[in-house]
């Protein structure tokens, strides 16, 4: 079978799928303030059509699959995918990204039916911060969630922090224990524009000025890892020479971009295609597919979508003001 190539010569074989555009909290970066329409139950994908999709994709190379939101885990039944997907042979990482508001009750569930790599979502460990960022009081949760995961032993844990000059850059520190300290990943994530989610050049605080600060405490050394890898990894020794359980990460989409090997596809809940987080550009599998497209035309119409996909996005002050949609409807 024939790779899924882009116009560059990238090999795509991670998928990314949003699976609602819902979510119970409301992250300033993520949501604008005033929210946005949510789509209707029958615009979203059915399961039956996600997998079909997810199977054509696995069948060309796709290795790895994340369902995402909005908030993954409001979509009902959320298991019975997941169990489905778990089962599509050539698939080697079934992952899932969550803020882990139901995160304690569910994390046996989600083990159970085949995700075995977790990302949780947590921008500050500070009660009235995360109330800010979120505009929700669920911090008590969230950190319950996080502890449900840890104790339940997924094959990867992550947690994505957001680093916002100002907001929780002082709290660089404080992730880099709890990191030195369990068996997760933290990964620092640069700040990104996306359509009214308050973005600008002053509040990004870039990969090496959080390494200066993490290096106060900790010896940092890189982390060999996948050429496609997003995030610069780096293993913790505190000044005593012990190395840390954990490890940190940084996602440097805004002062050193991975665009070069991205292999990275999203299909978005409403059933778009897009090659690109930040390329406004989709193409709607949904609508062919419910005229009755056949699984060679939802393949050409991906190989397509990876044509259209852009060597490299914009600076970030042309991504600010570009027509995208917001972060939620696109899928974290």
């Amino acid at each position: 079978m024939t790779a899924l190539t882009d116009s560059f010569g990238r090999v795509h074989t991670y998928l990314r799928i949003s699976v609602t555009d819902k979510c119970n909290l409301r992250c300033a970066y993520c949501m604008p303030a005033e929210g946005i329409v949510w789509r209707q139950k029958e615009e979203l994908l059915t399961f039956e059509e996600i997998e079909r999709v997810a199977s054509i994709m696995v069948k060309f190379g796709v290795n790895k699959i994340r369902l995402t939101g909005g908030e993954p885990m409001v979509r009902r039944n959320i298991e019975n995918l997941a169990k489905n997907l778990s089962r599509l042979d050539g698939l080697k990482t079934l992952a899932m990204t969550t803020n882990a508001t139901m995160l304690a009750e569910t994390a046996q569930t989600l083990k159970e039916s085949g995700i075995n790599a977790l990302n949780i979502s947590l921008d500050t460990l500070k009660r009235e911060r995360f109330l800010k960022i979120t505009r929700r009081d669920q911090f008590d949760t969230v950190w319950a969630g996080l502890q449900a995961a840890l104790t339940t032993g997924f094959d990867e844990l992550k947690l994505n922090s957001v680093v916002i000059a100002g907001f929780n850059d002082d709290e660089l520190l404080e992730f880099s224990d709890l990191a030195f300290n369990n068996k997760l990943n933290v990964r620092f994530i640069e700040f990104m524009p996306f359509k009214d989610n308050e973005w600008n050049v002053e509040k990004v605080v870039t990969y090496k000025d959080m390494i200066k600060e993490i290096e106060k405490r900790y010896t940092l050394t890189p982390i060999k890892s996948d050429r496609s890898a997003v995030a610069k990894d780096f293993s913790l020794h505190d000044r005593d020479g012990n190395l840390g359980k954990g490890s940190v990460a940084f996602i440097t989409s805004m002062s050193d971009s991975f665009c070069a090997t991205c292999n990275r596809l999203r299909l978005t809940a409403d059933g778009q295609i897009k090659s690109c987080l930040f390329y406004p550009a989709e193409i709607n599998l949904r609508d062919r597919m419910r005229d009755g497209a056949s699984d060679a035309d939802i393949e050409a119409m991906i190989r397509h979508a990876l044509q259209l996909k852009p060597e490299a996005h914009p600076p970030a002050e042309e991504l600010a003001k570009s027509d995208n949609r917001t972060m939620i409807e696109i899928g974290g």
